[in-house]
Formats: structure tokens, C-alpha cells, sequence
């Protein structure tokens, strides 16, 4: 499929026309915008509140209608052999449709550029040679800042044709990496797609090594299912939970050049972080254990202790007259509540209802004819209340945690056949926090009030959630992201050998059952299309320590002298041989990331600076003045640059609490590399790299 370059702007020039409907399609664009600009709501609405949500609709509208201008607005062209949804008929004329990122329409309504979401436009991604599905050509375009500059085409039924990797889409993958992530709507592959495409009433777990896309195809499944289901999830809401606040800075703007701007990105931090301040950290240990799913069981019966079965009656006074609710009859009222294991605060606001209720049965009985008000009335006599807060007292869930880490008596009585001594110990404070608000809450603890929360009132579920980098998730942590999708779906995305927590995913089962999702479907990626194929070669000699039986991934991408590892004679001439190493990756287009051992950070920094190279931070956005970012090990998870610079393996590993983590966390590094890799170091590299 020979790729066609731009020759001459004339008539019968294939090329010209394409870049004509281009511009055309850009002009219909704006004339859609300003359409939307040019809307008058001042007579359609009837009050002020109906026409603020119309405005903001409409503000939404105009924001998704944006014309990027280094965006194309098509990627592709489908010709189909015959009318698409038509029986077909001999000597039938086909349909032609542009394929892009967004629908565009002209004045007559007619398309000019057909969502990449669409029916029709799926087999630009699924047709081959043996199932063309009614595709006499697939036709990709080539752009250079935002201007149409090639065409390549498959004639998907011309037995004459000889299949060939196309160079386009080769080029499309390999394009220099600036700013933060892009989409790879152009560039979907047919196994990504089924992923893509797949129901919004199914979870999907995607296990996926480095560069095999998951979490673009993790972000382009979103857009698909706002675009096929809008008006649900506009209801019930979407959410990505990245790792960190870099990793979602760095994908922020793939769902807004897809025009999807309602998604929500948030950390697992953030979800569980309202209640108090996260001041503190915890040991390794500690950390583990309060990160454990049995810790779910400890909080439950830590509520659960706080009711106490009733031994005196319970007497309302209403005027002259006097209603006795014997001890027996309440204590059958808790019972019957504590089997139904309802929520613990919703059995607390139905118990006043219930006493009030057997109270109106004795009024009836006594010919009396009480309403509605009358039981409310009497679920708030002070008889009632006092009553109830002596059986079923009203708890806060950061107070409910706070005594639990520090009063040793109240965690071992409720931890019994749980929790060892030893589990016990470790997550007790040493100095007892004496308030919720002077309490140095961690990570951990602030997801064991999350906990905690939803056993007393249930957390609101949205429509869909992704969870990116999920093999890092505690059990606890994945049960805090599975209440916020209770009633919807989730789209899982990790890799098993890049678990660098202590308490890393061990199985993907494990972890679903954890999320409440145990019927998940589970896909793997096992094709890689940014990592070169000599570099994760490389970093694959880890596996077979790091997580044994993980199918490597195969790189479609061969870089001869992608892979560089250089050993320096001495400590002392490191510094400098990595800042020779970042200027050398200087030299080529795209980002570098210098990627080092967190203890490390500082003294490369300080070389960068005498050196004057100016360096970002993760999460900052590279532009083509400033390419070079610095990056602590831990923060380089799910991020990618053109070129790397990986200083010191030897720091990276032992800059972690046990050698596998250290391992893992090498493996991550090594990993992120798009064009090439340059590995230096003085300390012997770990014997599993050979």
C-alpha cells in the first residue's frame, strides 16, 4: 500500500480533493459553533433556573464544537462497496464516509465527517483482507501540524494487492511525543477496538504490558459509551481514577479532543480524602494491614458494637394519656434490624419510625385514629429519641476509625480471629491521636473512614468508572473505588508485573472480587506498539522474577540501536555522563525524560542546573522549547517519552522496601521509552538483567 505524497494542487490530484474536504469540513465546523454561539434562549425558557441549565448545555456544546488546528478533523475514509443498511444489488454505487474524531455536518444536515464511534465507521478498524465487511478501500491520511500531507490505500478486495504493514499508521504511533498524552483514535487496533466497544453493562479488566495501549483504549472505551449511551451516563456520571495527580495531568486532555468534557479525574486520594486531612504516612507494614480486605470486617463489627439490646420500656406521653412500648417488643425492632443488615444509618433513622409505629397500633386499638403526623410526631418525642440513642446510637465514622487506632481493648475485641497480635500492633498509634481534627490521618486510615462512611450511609454510584494503574490498589482501596460504581459498570486497566506497592494486585480475581465486580470479563494486550522491540526485550529478561507466568509483551516496532547501556567508570563521573547522555537525546525531536532513583533527584537536579539545561517536573507539559523532564522512579508509571535516560538501576532497585518491588519498579522504568534508551550506570546492573 504505497503511501502517497503531496505533488500538485491541481484538479485530477487525489491528494487536493482530500485537503479540499478538509477545509470544507473545517468551514461546516464553524458554521455548527457559530450556530450554537447564535442560539437566543430568552423565549424558551420559563424561569431562571431552567435557562442556567440550557446556558451551561449550550456553553458545553460550544466547547465540544472547537476546531483543534493541530488536530485533524479526519483520519480516514471508508468506501464501501455497497449503500451501507441497503440489501445489496448488482452494479449497486457504494457510500463514502470520512472517519474522524467528531461528527460534522453541512447546512443541509448531510455528513461530511462521521464520529469514529459510529456503527458505520467501526470497520475502519475491524475490516481485513478475510472479512472486508462490504470495504472495497481503507483509506488513511497522513498530516503534518494539523495539514493533510499524505494518503495511503487498501483495497481490501483486490486478491492482486499484496498485504503491508501500513507506514501511516507506523508513523502515527512513532510521532514524536510532546505535551501531554494524545488519543489514538487514528490508531485503534481490531483487538482494541473489541475492548472499546464492548457493553456498557459489563466490566472489563485489562491486563496489558508497556506500550500495548491500555489505558489509551481504557480512556477511548469512556468516550465510546458516552457517545453510545449519552443520556444515561449524563445522569449517572463517569470517573477516571488515575495513580497520582501527574499521571491524570498527563491524559487530561485525551477525552476533551475526543469532545467528551463531563468526565471527572480524580485519584483514589481524592475520593476518599472529604473527611479529613491526610497529614501523616504509615509504615510499610502498617500500610498492609490496614490496606487488607479483613479490616472491612473489623470496622463492621466496631459499628455493629455500638448497638445495645433495650432492658427498660419505652413510655410516650401525648396529652393525658400515656403509650407504654415494652423492653421486649424493642429488642425485637433490633433484631429484625441487625438481620437485615441494613445500613447503620438508615436502622437508626427506622427505628424511631418503628417505636412510633407500635405506639399508633396501641391508639388505634384504643379507638383512636392517628395519621402520618402523628407517627412523625411521635418518632421525635423525647422518650423516643433517648430511647434510641440508647440502643442505636448515632456514630461517626472518623471517631469509629480514631478509637480503633488507638484504644488497644476496642481493636482486639473486634479483631479477634482477624487480626493477629503482631497485624494489631502495627497498626495501633504509638501516641494516640486525642481528636479527629489533631489526628495525623495517612492514606490508609483516610480509606478506613471511606469504609467506615459507607457502612453508616451508602456512597452514590456513578454509571461508569476506570481505574488506571489498578495492580497498585490495596483490597481496601479497590472496595472504596468499587462502592462508587456499586450499580454501574467499571473498565480495569493495570499490569500485574508493574505492581510496586507492598500491597500490589496479586491476581486480577482477587482484585475484582475486592471491587465487586468478580463477573468481569478479563482481556490481555500482550501486542506492543510504543516500547521498541529490543528495548522491552530487555526489560522482560525481569519477568520471570517479577511476576512469573505474565506473557511478554512482542513489540511490533523494530529501532535498530534503540537500546543503549553504558557502564561508567566511577561514582563521581555518573553525574556528568547522564547529563552527556540527556544532551545526546537532545539532539533527536520529541521529549527526554531522565528518569533516576528518588534519592538521586536531588544531585541530578543540581548537575542539570550547573550544567543550564532547564528540566520540568512530571506533569508539567514539555512544549518544543523545554523537552528535558526529570523524574523521580516512583512518579514514572504510566508516562512516556521519546527518549530516556534511566541513571543507576541499581539505585531504583534498592530505593525500595524488598528487592522484587525494586525490581518492579526498574521494570517500569525501562518501560518508558518510545524511540530509545540509554541505561548508564557505575554499580553493577541487578544479575536478573544479565
Amino acid at each position: 500500500m504505497p503511501a502517497h505524497e503531496f505533488e500538485s494542487d491541481t484538479t485530477t490530484d487525489p491528494l487536493a480533493h482530500e485537503r479540499a474536504h478538509l477545509a470544507a469540513s473545517r468551514a461546516a465546523l464553524r458554521a455548527m459553533r457559530e450556530d450554537a454561539q447564535a442560539l437566543d434562549i430568552s423565549d424558551v425558557t420559563a424561569n431562571w433556573v431552567n435557562a442556567a441549565v440550557l446556558q451551561a448545555q449550550i456553553d458545553e456544546r460550544i466547547k465540544s464544537l472547537a476546531d483543534l488546528s493541530h488536530t485533524p478533523l479526519f483520519f480516514g475514509r471508508l468506501d464501501y462497496l455497497h449503500v451501507v443498511g441497503a440489501e445489496e444489488a448488482e452494479g449497486a454505487q457504494g457510500e463514502q464516509f470520512y472517519i474522524g474524531r467528531r461528527h460534522v455536518h453541512d447546512a443541509v444536515g448531510d455528513p461530511m465527517v462521521i464520529d469514529w464511534r459510529a456503527p458505520v465507521s467501526q470497520p475502519f478498524y475491524r475490516a481485513s483482507r478475510k472479512d472486508p465487511l462490504d470495504v472495497g478501500r481503507r483509506r488513511r491520511f497522513g498530516y503534518t501540524g494539523g495539514d493533510l500531507t499524505a494518503y495511503e490505500d487498501e483495497h481490501l478486495t483486490d486478491p492482486a494487492e499484496a498485504e503491508q504493514t501500513s507506514k501511516l499508521l507506523q508513523a502515527e504511533i512513532e510521532r514524536p511525543r510532546v505535551g501531554p498524552m494524545r488519543d489514538i483514535v487514528a490508531t485503534i487496533q481490531p483487538e482494541q477496538d473489541e475492548i472499546v466497544r464492548s457493553e456498557l453493562g459489563g466490566t472489563v479488566c485489562v491486563q496489558g504490558g508497556p506500550g500495548t495501549g491500555k489505558t489509551a483504549v481504557g480512556l477511548h472505551r469512556v468516550a465510546y459509551l458516552l457517545y453510545a449511551h449519552r443520556e444515561r451516563l449524563a445522569r449517572t456520571g463517569t470517573l477516571v481514577v488515575g495513580p497520582n495527580r501527574s499521571f491524570l495531568h498527563y491524559i487530561e486532555q485525551v477525552l476533551p479532543a475526543l469532545g467528551e468534557l463531563e468526565v471527572k479525574q480524580a485519584t483514589v486520594e481524592d475520593l476518599v480524602g472529604a473527611q479529613v486531612e491526610v497529614r501523616g504516612t504509615d509504615e510499610a507494614r502498617a500500610a498492609v494491614v490496614k490496606g487488607d480486605a479483613r479490616m472491612a470486617e473489623v470496622l463492621r463489627r466496631a459499628l455493629r458494637s455500638h448497638v445495645t439490646l433495650p432492658t427498660q420500656p419505652v413510655m410516650v406521653v401525648r396529652g393525658s394519656r400515656r403509650w407504654r412500648v415494652p423492653a421486649y417488643e424493642i429488642e425485637e425492632m433490633v433484631q429484625e434490624l441487625l438481620a437485615r443488615d441494613m445500613r447503620y444509618g438508615a436502622a437508626h433513622e427506622a427505628l424511631p419510625q418503628r417505636i412510633a409505629h407500635a405506639v399508633l397500633v396501641r391508639m388505634e386499638e384504643a379507638g383512636e385514629a392517628p395519621d402520618d403526623r402523628v407517627q412523625n410526631a411521635v418518632a421525635r418525642n423525647p422518650a423516643v429519641k433517648a430511647a434510641v440513642k440508647a440502643v442505636w446510637p448515632a456514630v461517626e465514622p472518623a471517631k469509629l476509625v480514631l478509637r480503633l487506632l488507638a484504644d488497644p481493648e476496642f481493636l482486639a475485641a473486634h479483631a479477634e480471629g482477624l487480626l493477629t497480635e503482631d497485624e494489631q500492633k502495627a497498626i495501633l498509634w504509638v501516641k494516640p491521636a486525642r481528636s479527629v481534627k489533631s489526628a495525623k490521618w495517612s492514606a490508609a486510615d483516610a480509606v478506613l473512614i471511606d469504609e467506615a462512611s459507607d457502612l453508616v450511609a451508602r456512597t452514590h454510584s456513578l454509571g461508569h468508572v476506570v481505574i488506571d494503574e489498578a495492580q497498585d490498589l490495596s483490597p481496601m482501596q479497590y472496595r472504596a473505588v468499587g462502592r462508587r460504581c456499586s450499580t454501574g459498570s467499571a473498565t480495569v486497566l493495570g499490569d500485574l508485573a508493574q505492581g510496586t506497592t507492598p500491597w500490589s494486585t496479586q491476581n486480577w480475581e482477587q482484585a475484582l472480587h475486592h471491587l465487586g465486580k468478580a463477573d468481569a470479563v478479563v482481556e490481555e494486550l500482550t501486542a506492543g506498539f510504543r516500547v521498541p522491540r529490543d528495548v522491552i526485550a530487555y526489560a522482560s529478561r525481569l519477568l520471570p522474577v517479577i511476576s512469573p507466568g505474565l506473557t511478554a509483551v512482542e513489540s511490533v516496532r523494530e529501532s535498530p540501536g534503540s537500546l543503549s547501556v553504558r557502564e561508567v567508570a566511577g561514582a563521581d563521573a555518573l553525574d556528568a555522563a547522564v547529563i552527556a547522555a540527556c544532551e545526546e537525546a537532545l539532539t533527536h525531536e520529541g521529549s527526554t525524560g531522565l528518569i533516576a532513583a528518588d534519592a538521586r533527584v536531588p544531585a541530578l537536579a543540581d548537575a542539570l542546573t550547573a550544567a543550564g539545561y532547564p528540566y520540568l517536573s512530571p506533569g508539567q507539559e514539555t512544549t518544543a522549547d523545554s523537552r528535558l523532564t526529570l523524574v523521580p522512579a516512583s512518579l514514572a508509571k504510566g508516562l512516556e517519552y521519546d527518549y530516556v535516560v534511566l541513571d543507576e538501576p541499581a539505585a531504583v532497585v534498592d530505593g525500595e522496601p524488598d528487592e522484587r518491588t525494586g525490581l518492579r519498579r526498574l521494570y517500569v522504568a525501562l518501560t518508558r521509552a518510545v524511540s530509545g534508551l540509554a541505561v548508564l550506570h557505575s554499580a553493577p546492573l541487578p544479575r536478573e538483567l544479565g
